[in-house]
């Protein structure tokens, strides 16, 4: 996802209404996402589906993250081995 342009992607949704399916055209080739204004204020914004899953695995990634940290923080963590041991324990747990 690229940058905002102040002239270029801030919309009245009026205009928006008028000419929805060339924004829709024009976000899937330009990557901008659009900012769309209600009485001059900002009401909604427009991201293509690629940026919008992109966005969506980030902050996955990021959630994942800050609870590894959080474990740590909390000393909520594992040798190597330690882990082995538990894996091998749900395995034999699992198997019939």
């Amino acid at each position: 996802m690229r940058a905002i342009s102040i002239s270029n992607d801030i919309i009245p949704i009026a205009e928006f209404k008028t000419n929805i399916s060339k924004l829709f055209k024009t976000l899937q080739t330009s990557r901008h996402p659009l900012i769309i204004t209600q009485n001059s204020k900002p009401a909604g914004v427009l991201l293509s589906a690629s940026d919008y899953d992109e966005l969506v695995y980030r902050k996955s990634f990021l959630d994942s993250v800050e609870r590894g940290i959080t474990d740590v923080e909390n000393g909520r963590t594992q040798t190597t081995d330690e882990l082995r041991k538990n894996l091998q324990g749900r395995r034999s747990a699992s198997t019939p």
